[in-house]
C-alpha cells in the first residue's frame, strides 16, 4: 500500500511519548475508503471536509496544523465474502494502514484528526492511538452502536462491527475474519461509552446488556439533558485517573436535518448545541489525544447545499472539540490595548 506525498515522509518520523494534555499540534490524516460498507460516495468525504475549510479553521486557533494528505488504499479484484461480511481483505488491511498512521501521529507528538471515510477505519485509528497510550478511553458518538459480529450483523458491513474488534470481552465471540490477523483486542468495555444511540440491532442490545457497557441513547439524552450526559461520561472515564480520550465522531449522529449527506441517517438525532457542548466539554478536560470525524458522504444529501451543511458541521465538530468556542476562538493577549498618542482622531 502505498502513501502519498508528505504522509509518507511524515510516517518515518521518529515516534514520541503520548501526548495527554491540551493539542500543541495537530495532524490532519485523511482515508478516503468506503469499503467498509456498501454504498459509494464517503471516500470523497475527507475532500470535502477539507473543501469546508478545515485546514484554515484550525490554523486559527493558534497551533500549528500538519496536513498530511490522505493514505492511499488497496482494492482487491477479488475480495470473497467471509460468512456475509463484503470485502473483508480490503477492509482488514486499511485498518492496519490507518493504525500505523495515526500510531506515529499520536507518537510524534500532535493530536490526530482522522477523516473518513466509513466508520470501520476507526478499528485501525483506535487501535494505532492504543499503540501509543495503552490506557485511552473511547468515546463513540453515532446513531449506530457499531458493535455487531459476524454473526449478529444484519448487513454484513464491517462499518457496523468495527468495536466488537476491539472489546477484549467479546474475543471468543469473533471469528477470525480474513485480513485481521494483524491485530488484537485492546480495550476494555468499561473504558467506552457511547453517545447518540438511537438504532441499535438486537445483538447489539444484547452486547450491551451483557457487557455493562455505559450509554446513551437519545432518550436518555432527552430525559437527562446533555450536561449531565457529559457529566456521568467524563465521571465514568476519568474518575479512576486522567488518561487520554479518543473521540470517534460519526457525522450521523446529528439530526438529518442538519446532517443530511452520510449513509445511514435516522431521525431524531443530535441538535447543534448538543452535539458541540460534547466536543466542547471533551477539549475542556484538556485530554483529547486523537479524534475520528467519518461518514460524511458527498454523493448522498439531495444536492450541494446538503453536501456543504454537512461539511461545514463536520468542521464545526472538530473545531470544537480542539478549543474553538462558542463565544469565539480568541487570541491570547496580555493586556487590553491602549490608544498610541498619535494615532489620528476618527472623524464622523
Amino acid at each position: 500500500m502505498a502513501l502519498r506525498g508528505p504522509l509518507c515522509r511524515f510516517l518515518r518520523s521518529t515516534l514520541g511519548s503520548c501526548q495527554h494534555s491540551r493539542a500543541h499540534s495537530v495532524a490532519v490524516l485523511g482515508a478516503p475508503f468506503s469499503k467498509g460498507q456498501k454504498r459509494r460516495g464517503v471516500e470523497y468525504g475527507p475532500k470535502a471536509i477539507r473543501d469546508a475549510g478545515l485546514v484554515e479553521r484550525l490554523t486559527n486557533l493558534e497551533f500549528p496544523v500538519h496536513d498530511f494528505g490522505d493514505l492511499s488504499f488497496q482494492h482487491l479484484e477479488k475480495d470473497d465474502h467471509f460468512m456475509h461480511v463484503p470485502f473483508p481483505r480490503t477492509v482488514g488491511p486499511a485498518t492496519q494502514l490507518v493504525s500505523g498512521a495515526v500510531s506515529r501521529a499520536v507518537g510524534a507528538g500532535h493530536t490526530s484528526i482522522m477523516l473518513g471515510g466509513d466508520h470501520s477505519l476507526a478499528i485501525g485509528s483506535v487501535e494505532g492511538h492504543a499503540q501509543q497510550c495503552p490506557d485511552l478511553c473511547l468515546i463513540w458518538v453515532d446513531a449506530h452502536a457499531d458493535i455487531n459480529t459476524p454473526l449478529t450483523s444484519p448487513s454484513g458491513n464491517l462499518h457496523g462491527q468495527a468495536v466488537a474488534f476491539m472489546l477484549k470481552e467479546l474475543q471468543d465471540k469473533m471469528p477470525d475474519v480474513p485480513g485481521f490477523s494483524w491485530m488484537k483486542p485492546f480495550l476494555s468495555a468499561r473504558d467506552l461509552v457511547y453517545i447518540g444511540l438511537r438504532d441499535v440491532d438486537p445483538g447489539e442490545h444484547v452486547i450491551l446488556k451483557n457487557l455493562g457497557i455505559q450509554y446513551f441513547s437519545m432518550r436518555d439524552i432527552d430525559r437527562m439533558g446533555i450536561q449531565r450526559v457529559m457529566e456521568v461520561t467524563l465521571d465514568h472515564l476519568l474518575a479512576r485517573k486522567q488518561r487520554p480520550i479518543h473521540l470517534s465522531f460519526d457525522i450521523d449522529a446529528f439530526d438529518p436535518a442538519l446532517a443530511p449527506a452520510t449513509g445511514t441517517p435516522v431521525n431524531g438525532g443530535l441538535t447543534y448545541r448538543e452535539g458541540i457542548y460534547i466536543t466542547e466539554e471533551i477539549h475542556n478536560t484538556g485530554l483529547l489525544s486523537a479524534m475520528d470525524l467519518v461518514e460524511v458522504n458527498p454523493v448522498l444529501g439531495g444536492g450541494p447545499e446538503a453536501v456543504e451543511a454537512t461539511a461545514s458541521l463536520a468542521v464545526d465538530v472538530i473545531a470544537s472539540a480542539l478549543g474553538q468556542t462558542r463565544e469565539g476562538a480568541h487570541v491570547a493577549l496580555q493586556e487590553i490595548p491602549a490608544p498610541k498618542e498619535d494615532t489620528e482622531q476618527l472623524r464622523l
